[in-house]
């Protein structure tokens, strides 16, 4: 029999079960979407069925059909073969954009953290220089230069008018690893500039930068396709998707909506696929850094 005078003391009751943590969403949508449209512009000549530069003039802005899946531009050219064909022009121009953009980023940042005081303040001055400036004139005043556009002059121009907000956060992390003993080491060993930044500082920013780098690649697809609206990118006789666009005063004086439409609907497949997987790469990144 239990005594009510006495208390039993020792046992606790035992905590509730902790809930389990929810589980990270990966962009697996957004990797296959944007998987599946670079394989398509790859391999398109494999199963497009028209040539994408061809003009039906019998055939002139036709709705979609079984004979073209996405029907035809005011030209008579097919939209379905235009799509991938001129996806192909785009992705090529954002990539060499960016791979243009993110190397004057990397020794830009990493020569203006390593350089002497008043070396780094006067960089630094220039890159918040041409940060103030828009960066859609400045493609501008470069094009105007260039003369006649094509696919290369346009990602050089937008490679050489992007790289500054890269080339902070490169600075930013170089100037935290830079007094590190495998860079005193190596500096003292007689390595060379490039030799420490590609062998030591380079694997130790380029993941905090990664995400910058995938939505640059996204301002390129867009400042391409701006260009193209504008009249002042790629000529109407190479396909884009920002040429594509450009037609779309002509699509509405004819009431043809899926001129603009289904362009415009892969063209923001694409970024959102991107921002989307940028957005992961960035949370990854705060994730490595605040478990540091």
């Amino acid at each position: 029999m239990s005594d009510s005078r006495f208390t039993q003391v020792g046992i606790r009751p035992l905590p509730p079960p902790l809930a389990p943590a929810p589980r990270r969403r990966r962009p697996c949508l957004s990797a296959f979407l944007l998987g599946a449209i670079l394989l398509g512009c790859l391999l398109c000549d494999l199963f497009i069925p028209k040539d994408p530069a061809y003009m039906d003039l019998a055939n002139c802005s036709r709705p979609p059909s079984a004979a073209f899946l996405f029907g035809t531009d005011t030209m008579g050219r097919d939209i379905f073969s235009m799509i991938w064909s001129g996806g192909r022009v785009s992705l090529f121009i954002a990539f060499l954009a960016t791979a243009i953009s993110t190397a004057i980023a990397v020794i830009f940042g990493s020569l203006s953290a390593l350089a002497p005081p008043w070396l780094d303040a006067l960089l630094m001055r220039l890159t918040e220089i041409l940060l103030s400036v828009p960066s859609l004139l400045l493609i501008v005043l470069l094009q105007a230069v260039l003369g006649q556009p094509n696919a290369v002059t346009i990602a050089i121009v937008i490679g050489v008018t992007s790289w500054t907000s890269i080339a902070k956060v490169v600075r930013t992390e170089v100037r935290q690893i830079r007094s590190s003993e495998f860079v005193i080491a190596s500096r003292c060993m007689g390595g060379g500039f490039f030799h420490i930044l590609w062998r030591h500082l380079a694997p130790n920013f380029l993941p905090s930068i990664l995400f910058m780098v995938v939505m640059d690649l996204r301002s390129a697809i867009v400042a391409e396709s701006t260009l193209s609206f504008m009249g002042i990118g790629l000529p109407l006789s190479v396909i884009s998707w920002g040429s594509m666009l450009s037609l779309s005063e002509k699509a509405l004086l004819a009431n043809a909506w899926w001129i603009i439409l289904i362009p415009g609907l892969f063209l923001i497949v694409t970024l959102l696929c991107i921002t989307d997987l940028g957005n992961r790469f960035r949370k990854n990144a705060n994730r490595k850094e605040s478990n540091l």
